[in-house]
């Protein structure tokens, strides 16, 4: 039971200092002061201190500090997605199931007609559905530690309705429902470079 306890203090504090990174109410360059996080939260320093740790991991924390991302940063985590979806998404042509094909379209249909929450979450489903076709645990686990900064570029694409995202991802479903390695891998890899560089387009404005 405690444990447990322990368990759930901290994904709530991962979760509350994540949100309020994401959702700029801990601006870029913050220190993150483990007393006070705590006391806000009302639990031990010790999920605080773990959660600031795996933050630090996925790339939002360097030094308890908020990170504040630049132009080369953003250049070096797209490229490790890029190889690595790219890989996925050609891999995907050849071993996915049925049933992810048909979880890969919903994601798109939530694409067209879902509310901006409904797409954010359909968006991050599509691109891991992908990603878990390959069953590499290494890669899985890579992309897994770079969520959180994931999570803040698609907040960018999304909310700011970046053009033919979703038309892109029909594309990469159709490679793959055809069975065409070679061109699944082309469109993710032109994917996630548009989304590069809406990102940085956005963020240097």
């Amino acid at each position: 039971m405690v444990r447990q306890t322990t368990g759930l203090a901290y994904l709530q504090s991962y979760e509350y200092i994540r949100d309020k990174i994401l959702n700029g109410e801990l601006p870029r360059g913050t220190k993150l002061v483990e007393e006070r996080l705590a006391e806000e939260l009302g639990v031990s320093r010790t999920p605080v201190r773990e959660s600031i740790r795996k933050l630090e991991q996925e790339g939002l924390v360097k030094q308890k500090r908020v990170v504040n991302p630049t132009d080369m940063d953003l250049r070096n985590i797209f490229q490790v997605r890029i190889l690595l979806e790219g890989f996925a998404a050609r891999y995907s042509a050849t071993y996915m199931s049925q049933a992810a094909l048909e979880q890969l379209e919903q994601c798109i249909e939530i694409g067209h007609s879902g509310t901006t929450e409904e797409i954010m979450k359909a968006n991050e489903e599509f691109h891991n559905i992908i990603v878990q076709t390959t069953n590499n645990p290494m890669m899985i686990d890579i992309i897994d530690r770079m969520q959180s900064i994931i999570y803040l570029f698609r907040k960018t694409v999304v909310y700011h309705k970046r053009p033919f995202l979703i038309e892109e991802h029909r594309q990469i479903f159709e490679a793959i429902q055809s069975h065409d390695g070679e061109e699944a891998e082309r469109i993710m890899k032109k994917h996630l470079q548009a989304d590069l560089d809406f990102c940085l387009h956005m963020l240097n404005q």
